[in-house]
């Protein structure tokens, strides 16, 4: 019954039931199916991250801007992962580009596909996933901000190209204001940033989990960690979002007003380690859909990451070099290694 309905709805969704199947199938004879990354009932509690309110970042009393910026300090080194509320993006602007994303991904998977929409920036499932563990149940767009402004790159969309470059433009500034922070707690000028952050690396992704019947078995994405500098997310009441602390995965709950923050692996290796880049996933759902847009800080590709204080655990590397270090590990291994192969 499921697959007769799968087929229906293939109109918009990608053909994410057909390719996990034939990934199931043909490593049947390898081992028996377990998705190592995925036991859902190891998630001990949902969790509520450290809940910053940026208003204190603008007040005039000293002490709560001081009190503020400790806050984020301590959350970036403990967790890697907190949410902020009072971050200037309203949440109206927020819901139109709710509205406009569901939209979007409505449209016929052959047009999604094949149209060229947003920079051909379409991609869904896992091309290199060789294992059923490496799949991600999802569809996304990953567009260079330097693309969202462009007329041609919408076709009938022309509301969309609207709201994603006011939300493309409100979240840079949330970005670089925390991440400003976090650079001026190493002892570097904050606008370091902006000598070395390039609008042509910096993206915006908008996702889409569809239901699930696997939801026990497989991710809606997989773990991993992100390879930017910092990501600002913000993800819909539905859930799925869930975090790994110590050896534990949390599940993140939901909260409206807020956005989640994370900081990316370039971060990590230029603070010798004091901040972490964490470990999270989204659990796919058998019972709806779920959608998110993030942003992420990135250098540009020839700029050096280096280090806050020597001795550095890392050596010196370039974007370029990292990101290529990323595909390659992925094309030959289904996974990202990340900055354990640039440690010293």
């Amino acid at each position: 019954m499921f697959k007769e309905n799968t087929t229906m709805m293939m109109d918009s969704n990608p053909p994410l039931f057909d390719q996990y199947e034939f990934l199931l199938q043909s490593t049947a004879h390898l081992q028996p199916f377990n998705n190592g990354n995925l036991p859902t009932n190891s998630v001990m509690e949902e969790c509520q991250l450290p809940l910053i309110d940026l208003k204190g970042l603008k007040s005039s009393d000293e002490k709560e801007r001081v009190a503020c910026r400790r806050e984020i300090f301590e959350a970036s080194e403990e967790w890697g992962f907190f949410q902020v509320i009072n971050h200037g993006i309203h949440t109206e602007l927020l819901n139109r580009m709710n509205k406009e994303q569901i939209k979007l991904f409505g449209v016929p998977f052959e047009k999604k596909f094949t149209s060229g929409i947003l920079d051909n920036s379409y991609r869904w499932g896992t091309p290199t996933a060789t294992h059923p563990n490496q799949f991600s149940w999802s569809e996304a767009f990953h567009i260079p901000l330097t693309k969202v402004s462009e007329a041609a790159c919408y076709g009938d969309f022309i509301y969309l190209r609207e709201v994603m470059e006011e939300v493309a433009s409100a979240m840079s500034k949330v970005a670089r204001k925390l991440a400003g922070v976090l650079v001026e707690s190493m002892g570097q000028r904050k606008e370091l940033l902006e000598d070395i952050c390039d609008e042509s690396t910096c993206f915006l992704r908008l996702n889409h989990y569809p239901i699930c019947p696997f939801s026990g078995e497989v991710s809606g994405l997989v773990p991993h960690t992100d390879s930017d500098f910092l990501t600002i997310l913000h993800q819909d009441s539905g859930g799925g979002l869930q975090v790994m602390k110590g050896s534990q995965w949390l599940a993140v709950k939901p909260n409206p007003q807020a956005l989640v923050v994370n900081i990316g692996d370039l971060l990590q290796a230029w603070s010798n380690d004091t901040y972490k880049s964490a470990k999270h996933r989204v659990v796919a759902n058998p019972m709806r859909e779920r959608y998110s847009i993030a942003y992420f800080l990135c250098p540009s590709y020839h700029s050096q990451i280096g280090s806050c204080r020597e001795p550095s655990p890392y050596r010196h590397f370039t974007f370029a070099e990292y990101r290529k270090q990323v595909r390659d590990d992925v094309e030959k291994t289904g996974y990202k290694i990340g900055l354990s192969n640039f440690r010293l």
